[in-house]
């Protein structure tokens, strides 16, 4: 969920098209998928957990920061470990985003662009 969110956000389509196989195999359906792509408040989002990933996602990308309510939400689930782990997956995949979008990498042929 974080590394789809934060290469929606970023715009690194390569990125999105490589995870959404990932995805898919994690168990995620195809509206779970494409409610990544719409955020937090999408209507499939009834956990609480799930909203605060993406949640956390888009402020570490605006504000390089989680504000306190994201992490206390998160906090109930997740040990500091893995709050951290949500920090350095959400940063490192914006750094490769910025990589693969300005280096202009192309879909493999394998892979399908975002589709609304």
């Amino acid at each position: 969920m974080l590394i789809l969110r934060i290469g929606r956000l970023c715009g690194a389509e390569y990125e999105w098209a490589q995870h959404v196989s990932f995805a898919e195999r994690a168990g995620l359906s195809a509206e779970e998928i494409r409610g990544i792509a719409a955020g937090a408040s999408a209507a499939i989002w009834s956990n609480a957990y799930d909203r605060a990933l993406l949640r956390a996602a888009d402020q570490l990308h605006r504000d390089t920061m989680l504000d306190d309510a994201t992490w206390a939400t998160l906090a109930q689930r997740y040990t500091t470990q893995q709050l951290m782990d949500v920090v350095f997956t959400v940063g490192q995949y914006r750094l490769i985003s910025a990589a693969l979008n300005t280096l202009c990498v192309q879909l493999d042929t394998y892979l399908q662009p975002y589709a609304a």
